[in-house]
């Protein structure tokens, strides 16, 4: 692992001091690799602001209950860097030694020149995904779509929109619309496009990308549905009805992730036959996605927190997934009452006021700590400020055993287990899920 540190680490050190949002530098790297973009499998290109990786993680998991081996890109990582690459051969994270080769290899071909470290993991990846077989590549943009590092992609199977809202505004600004003009970027001439729930405006901003660009569009809620009923997932389009097993993610917006999941597949052609909508029920059952109301039942922070604690990790960090992860603690609530509690890190440039608005009346106290794996963080004290700031009872500890400190006081004083959720970064969540010795596989 010191190798693979000492590895990234140089490539961080390609990082421009002024990034020029183009792909020039990003094409100048794949023709000296030797255009590795065009030697991969067919493609699923998932853009969006809210749900790209539990969408993309449906996406493999339909395609594998059908044996098709996938490739998969995704970002950012919980624990481990290799989390980020898939190879379809083995259906496990990339090998250590792979994965310096590949490093190695990208180096060689930018030969020292500025390159952002995204650009330059991006391009190990499609070094990686050329280099060793599979039947599809599942590939998450980073950021945005347009300007995306993955957007080198020229004709994807099918591009995948999921629910947009703000985020990274520093970079895509803070309005709606240019937001989804920027993750329209994805869609190609002819190339089929399955759009999420959306808002109005950005119902409008894809429709007319896609128009210009002739590509097939599919918007969920008018040429397909899927809903929960009666425990199951429905799903329907022009070409039927579809009733499955509810997805293994927790969460009624997971019923909206599979259903998106389901129409990408349709729009490929590969949802036709019995023994392929047979294998989208096993599929359904299978899917894993860490850290996305993630429950946990069992491991070390079972004998740190209170006894009978229920315990959740989610990596959310928006207004809008929080929407999503108070809904749904919301109705567990109505079905067991438990106090709330929320342990919260956040990076500085996110919106931690928007995201504690959605908490109000939901959460009993929240306790705020520090990002130790990225410097980027918000201070624990600022954060506490901005929840309580926002309605929310809240505190500050300079380290997780503080909070967990805190929490078995207070559900002591309560006399009743608490129902606790780890959260508002991805990097607090992969620090939960190493210290509980859950890492992600």
């Amino acid at each position: 692992m010191n190798k693979i540190k000492a590895a990234l680490d140089r490539l961080m050190k390609l990082h421009p001091d002024e990034i020029d949002l183009s792909l020039d530098r990003m094409h100048r790297v794949m023709k000296a690799l030797g255009s590795p973009e065009t030697r991969i499998p067919p493609v699923f290109h998932i853009a969006g602001t809210n749900g790209k990786g539990s969408t993309g993680a449906s996406v493999r998991a339909l395609l594998e209950a059908q044996g098709e081996t996938v490739h998969v890109y995704s970002s950012p990582h919980l624990v481990r860097f290799n989390e980020r690459i898939r190879l379809g051969g083995t259906g496990r994270f990339v090998e250590d030694d792979a994965l310096l080769e590949a490093i190695e290899q990208v180096e060689k071909a930018n030969d020292g020149h500025e390159l952002t470290f995204f650009e330059a993991t991006t391009a190990v990846a499609f070094y990686l995904f050329a280099n060793n077989p599979a039947d599809y590549l599942v590939l998450e943009v980073g950021l945005g779509g347009v300007l995306d590092a993955t957007n080198v992609v020229e004709k994807p199977l099918v591009s995948v929109i999921t629910p947009i809202s703000k985020d990274h505004e520093n970079f895509l600004g803070d309005s709606l619309e240019g937001i989804a003009l920027e993750k329209a970027g994805i869609i190609k001439p002819g190339c089929p496009v399955v759009v999420g729930p959306q808002a109005d405006a950005v119902w409008d901003m894809i429709e007319n990308k896609a128009g210009r660009e002739r590509a097939p569009i599919w918007f969920q809620g008018q040429e397909f549905s899927a809903w929960e009923e009666g425990g199951r997932l429905v799903y329907q389009d022009e070409f039927g009805l579809l009733d499955l097993s509810p997805p293994k993610l927790a969460g009624f917006h997971q019923m909206s992730n599979s259903g998106l999941a389901l129409a990408a597949l349709r729009a490929a052609g590969l949802l036709e036959s019995e023994e392929a909508r047979v294998a989208c029920d096993k599929a359904l059952r299978s899917i894993n996605w860490p850290a996305r109301m993630q429950p946990l039942y069992e491991g070390k922070l079972f004998d740190e927190l209170p006894e009978s604690s229920e315990i959740w990790v989610d990596g959310g960090h928006n207004p809008g997934a929080a929407k999503v992860i108070a809904s749904f603690l919301a109705d567990l609530t109505d079905k067991a009452s438990r106090p709330t509690y929320l342990v919260m890190g956040m990076m500085s440039t996110k919106d931690p006021e928007g995201f504690f608005e959605q908490f109000e009346g939901l959460a009993k106290h929240v306790i705020c700590v520090p990002l130790t794996t990225t410097s980027a963080g918000r201070s624990p004290i600022e954060l506490a400020e901005i929840a309580q700031a926002a309605g929310l009872s809240a505190s500050a500890h300079g380290t997780m055993d503080r909070a967990i400190a805190e929490i078995r006081r207070r559900a002591q004083d309560e006399d009743e287990a608490p129902r606790i959720l780890f959260g508002g970064s991805l990097y607090l969540a992969g620090e939960i899920l190493e210290r509980n010795g859950t890492p992600p596989e």
